[in-house]
C-alpha cells in the first residue's frame, strides 16, 4: 500500500505504466508508422510536394532494403535478427530521401538501406553497433555522388505530428533533458553563423524548427540507446558535440556538414572513448529469489564496466515477431568486481515475451549486452548517510550496491525500506542480511519478516511513517526504486519528510 496520488501525478504514472508495456524500439516503429502514415495522407491533400504513389513506392523500398537485407545477413551469421530495429532503419530512411517513382532514385533510396543494415553487422561489436545505421546509410550514399538525403520531414505540416511524436519518444527513454540541450546548442551555433547575414534571431530559429529536421533529428535518431553513452553527463557531452557538428557550416573536400555526418561524429566519439560497446554474455544459471522472482547469471566474454544501481541493456533471442529478438533493460545485482553478471527480474505471470525468453535460456546459450545505462548510482562520498527504499521487486538495484559496498570493504550507513506483499516474497535475504545494514521490512498481508528485519507493520509510507522508521531521515539521501505508482508517491513523501536528497528509479515493465 502506498498514499495516494493527486489526478495529474496518477495520470502520468498511468502513461508511464502503459509505455513501459512497450520496448522502446517498439514505440519509436509505432510512432513512426503513424508518421509516414500522417505524410501519406497529406500527400493525398496536396500538402506535400510528391504524390502518392511516389511516397508508398519509397516507404516499401526502405522497409524492404531495411528489413530484407537484414534477414539476409542475419542468416548468413547465424545470429537472431532484431524486427524492431531494422523497421525503425527502414521507416527513418523513409523520411530521409525524396519519394520519388523513378528507378534511379529507388535504387539510390536501396542502397541506402542495404548499407544502413549491413553496418549493423560490419560495423559493430557483441551485438551493438557503433553507427546509427540510417545516418550511415544517407552518409554512403551521399558519398557515391548518386543521391543525398534530403530531410524532407523537416517541414512545417509535418512538425505537427513529428514534435508531439519526438516529444513521447524522448519522455519514454529518458532523454528530454539530452535533446534539449542538443537544441539549445544547435540553435545557437546556427543563429550566430546565420547573423552574418543579417538574419535575424527568431527568424533564424523559426526557420530551424519548422523548416528543418531539428525536432525530427532529436527525438527519433540522436536518441537512439545503442549509440549514445549510457551515463547523463557523458550524454550531456554528446549531445553538445552533434549539436555544434548539427549547425556549424563547413566543407572539406567532397564532405559538407549534414545531420547525418554531425550524428556520425558523436557516434564515433563515443565509440572510440569506450562508452558505447557490446559484450557477449553466456548463460550459466537461473536462480530463485522468491517465489515470484529470479536472478540471472551470465558469464561476460570481457569485464564490463558499470556502476552498482546501473542497468544493461540485453538482446535476447526470441520475444519479438515472427521470433525475432528483443531488447530489454534490466538492473545488475552482482558487483561490479564480481567475474560474473546478474540480473534480478520479476517472474510474476503473465509473462512478457522478453521474461519468457529469458526464462527458456539453457547452461551456455549466449545473449548479447548492449548497452549499460543509468544514473542510479551511489554517491562517491562513502560518509553520506543512505535511505534506500524499495517496492517489491525494485530492491534490485540496490542489492548490486549492497553487493559491491560489501567486496571493497565500505562501511557505508545504510538503512534500507522494503515494501513486499508477504515476507516470502523479499528477494535477497541473503545479501540484505550480510550487509550490515539496517533493514525494515513492510508485508502487506500484515507477515512478520525474517530475524534480521524489523517490522515496519502494515501503515503505508506517509512522510509521517517514514519519519517514525528513520528518525534520522533529513541526514540521509534518499533512493527509491520499485514500479512506478510506487515510486512517485513514496519519492513524494520522502521529500515531505525530508530526506536531503531523492533519487528514483522505476520499473515501468518489460
Amino acid at each position: 500500500m502506498t498514499p495516494t496520488l493527486s489526478a495529474p501525478v496518477a495520470a502520468r504514472l498511468r502513461l508511464v505504466t502503459a509505455l513501459g508495456r512497450l520496448s522502446a524500439y517498439r514505440l519509436v516503429v509505432v510512432v513512426l508508422a503513424a508518421l509516414a502514415a500522417y505524410s501519406v495522407v497529406l500527400g493525398a491533400l496536396g500538402w506535400l510536394p510528391f504524390g502518392v504513389p511516389a511516397m508508398l513506392a519509397s516507404l516499401l523500398v526502405c522497409l524492404a532494403a531495411s528489413y530484407g537485407v537484414n534477414r539476409v545477413v542475419a542468416a548468413a551469421v547465424r545470429v537472431t535478427p532484431q524486427a524492431d530495429s531494422s523497421l525503425v532503419t527502414g521507416l527513418l530512411l523513409y523520411f530521409l530521401f525524396w519519394p520519388s517513382l523513378a528507378p534511379l532514385d529507388l535504387a539510390v533510396t536501396a542502397l541506402a538501406g542495404t548499407a544502413a543494415a549491413l553496418s549493423k553487422y560490419v560495423l559493430a561489436v557483441h551485438g551493438r553497433h557503433a553507427f546509427n545505421p540510417a545516418a550511415l546509410g544517407a552518409f554512403v550514399v551521399g558519398l557515391t555522388g548518386w543521391g543525398a538525403a534530403a530531410w524532407w520531414v523537416g517541414t512545417p505540416p509535418m512538425l505537427w505530428l513529428v514534435l508531439p511524436g519526438a516529444l513521447l519518444v524522448l519522455y519514454r527513454v529518458q532523454r528530454l533533458a539530452m535533446a534539449g540541450l542538443f537544441a539549445l546548442v544547435a540553435l545557437g551555433v546556427f543563429t550566430a553563423a546565420v547573423a552574418q547575414g543579417g538574419i535575424a534571431p527568431l527568424t533564424s530559429v523559426g526557420q530551424a524548427v519548422s523548416q528543418g529536421p531539428l525536432v525530427f533529428f532529436a527525438g527519433f535518431m540522436l536518441s537512439e540507446p545503442l549509440t549514445m553513452p549510457g551515463r547523463r553527463l557523458h550524454q550531456f557531452g554528446y549531445a553538445a558535440v552533434v549539436g555544434v557538428a548539427y549547425a556549424l557550416p563547413f566543407t572539406l573536400g567532397p564532405v559538407s556538414n549534414s545531420p547525418e555526418l554531425a550524428l556520425l561524429v558523436g557516434n564515433l566519439l563515443a565509440f572510440v572513448f569506450g562508452l558505447t560497446r557490446g559484450v557477449s554474455l553466456r548463460f550459466v544459471e537461473r536462480r530463485e529469489l522468491t517465489p515470484t522472482s529470479h536472478e540471472f547469471v551470465f558469464l561476460p566474454s570481457r569485464r564490463v564496466r558499470f556502476a552498482p544501481g546501473q542497468y544493461a541493456e540485453l538482446s535476447l533471442p526470441g520475444g519479438g515477431p515472427a521470433g525475432a529478438g528483443s531488447r530489454r533493460t534490466f538492473s545488475f545485482t552482482s558487483a561490479p568486481s564480481s567475474d560474473l553478471l546478474a540480473f534480478g527480474v520479476s517472474t510474476a505471470p503473465p509473462l512478457s515475451p522478453s521474461k519468457r525468453s529469458l526464462m527458456g535460456l539453457v547452461p551456455g546459450q549466449r545473449v548479447y549486452l548492449a548497452a549499460v545505462g543509468g544514473d542510479f548510482v551511489l554517491p562517491r562520498d562513502t560518509d553520506d548517510p543512505l535511505l534506500l527504499v524499495a517496492g517489491g521487486i525494485g530492491i534490485t538495484p540496490f542489492a548490486s550496491m549492497l553487493r559491491a559496498a560489501r567486496s571493497s570493504g565500505e562501511g557505508r550507513d545504510v538503512v534500507l525500506v522494503a515494501s513486499v506483499p508477504t515476507p516470502a516474497e523479499l528477494a535477497f535475504a541473503g545479501v540484505l542480511r550480510a550487509s550490515g545494514a539496517r533493514v525494515v521490512v513492510r508485508a502487506s498481508d500484515g507477515g512478520a519478516p525474517a530475524d534480521f528485519a524489523e517490522d515496519a507493520g502494515s501503515a503505508p509510507f506517509s512522510a509521517a511513517r517514514l519519519r517514525e522508521l528513520v528518525p534520522d531521515i533529513d541526514a540521509r539521501t534518499a533512493y527509491v526504486s520499485g514500479p512506478p505508482s510506487f515510486v512517485g508517491a513514496v519519492a513524494r513523501e520522502l521529500r515531505e519528510a525530508g530526506a536531503r536528497h531523492v533519487r528514483r528509479d522505476a520499473f515501468s515493465g518489460y
